[in-house]
């Protein structure tokens, strides 16, 4: 892959959007760097496997996903280039991957030695804030997702869920209670940690309640106060 491609792939990441050129350059000299290629289906990383390098991935999709106790898998998030991964866990004292990472699409991967990235540090401050900014809210983010955990029962992981939507639609339009969701129903039952039949005989209680209609992925909240009195519920539960 050309200097010139890689180049403009890290100006469109967001811990080394705010780095000069010369100091991109620098990350990818000589040995500093590698690029790997994966197919779809393929896993670039596992589950408590050694994170000794800065991974960006340039081009693709992945999914993260937690191995459960009980041996389930929990899917963290889908991310898209061009984003780093898991680079908060490159400086822990156990730098292993918390999560296995697996390729939705053709995907590549650009690995920077984490000499690379301490020199980088030191030399430019706008780079390590933007690092340092990048965890701070991904870390935010997960902690978000962990609180799904907290609800015991379906209901309200699923009232959690179409609440959080529904917020970000606000963003958009305050009055706004028909959305489209991200997911399907199987990647939702899989982020739950549910089967799909449970997940699809809750969602048709929402509907007989009159708490939600729903058409595929198009959902209309008909009760936001129900939704909120069943994040109750299920905390307490």
């Amino acid at each position: 892959m050309e200097t010139a491609t890689i180049l403009n792939y890290l100006k469109n990441c967001p811990i080394c959007k705010t780095i000069s050129k010369e100091a991109a350059e620098e990350l990818i000299q000589g040995e500093k760097y590698k690029i790997t290629h994966y197919k779809k289906g393929e896993q670039i990383a596992r589950q408590g496997s050694p994170c000794k390098h800065l991974y960006l991935l340039i081009t693709g999709e992945v999914t993260t996903e937690m191995v459960t106790e009980n041996g389930g898998l929990f899917t963290i998030e889908t991310i898209k280039a061009v984003n780093p991964l898991a680079p908060a866990f490159l400086f822990a004292e156990k730098n292993t991957f918390p999560v296995n990472v697996i390729t939705l699409t053709d995907s590549t991967v650009l690995t920077i030695t984490k000499e690379t990235v301490v020199n980088l540090f030191q030399k430019d401050a706008r780079f390590l804030q933007s690092f340092i900014t990048y965890n701070s809210d991904k870390t935010q983010f997960i902690t978000n997702k962990l609180q799904t955990v907290t609800f015991r029962t379906i209901r309200g992981k699923l009232a959690n869920y179409l609440l959080e939507l529904l917020m970000e639609y606000h963003t958009i339009s305050p009055t706004l209670n028909t959305f489209y969701t991200d997911r399907n129903q199987t990647e939702l039952a899989k982020l739950f940690g549910v089967s799909r039949p449970a997940l699809a005989r809750i969602l048709s209680e929402f509907q007989q309640e009159g708490i939600i209609k729903s058409e595929r992925n198009k959902v209309t909240i008909l009760n936001k106060n129900a939704l909120r009195e069943l994040l109750n519920d299920s905390v307490r539960a």
